[in-house]
């Protein structure tokens, strides 16, 4: 259930280029880590750790650098990845984790494969 962060938080996105994935008008998380880094984010945000405006503005420019690649030099596409790189970013500059606890925490994150 939402509250009226998330509710604002969600629709700040609406139709915007850092709109995340939906399916018959829902959130869409195809995985489970989607979902919590989604939860994690707005939680971190309502309890005033870093703007959502901020957080916004560096999903979009996230999403931009990856457009401006060189299609060889593409990964695949994954809003979420996006939205992870995004969050670090906001997380470490607000100094809300230091840089090595950030490197503690994904020297655990499984890679992904892009097949």
């Amino acid at each position: 259930m939402f509250t009226r962060f998330e509710e604002y938080a969600a629709s700040q996105m609406l139709g915007h280029a850092d709109s995340p994935p939906r399916s018959q008008g829902k959130l869409f998380f195809a995985e489970a880590w989607q979902r919590q880094l989604f939860g994690l984010t707005l939680a971190v945000a309502k309890q005033g750790h870093f703007d959502w405006e901020d957080f916004r503005q560096h999903l979009i420019e996230s999403i931009g650098d990856w457009e401006r690649l060189d299609c060889a030099a593409q990964p695949p596409w994954d809003y979420y990845e996006q939205f992870f790189g995004a969050l670090l970013q906001v997380l470490e500059r607000q100094q809300v984790v230091t840089e090595g606890e950030l490197a503690w925490v994904l020297a655990d994150r499984p890679l992904r494969s892009h097949e």
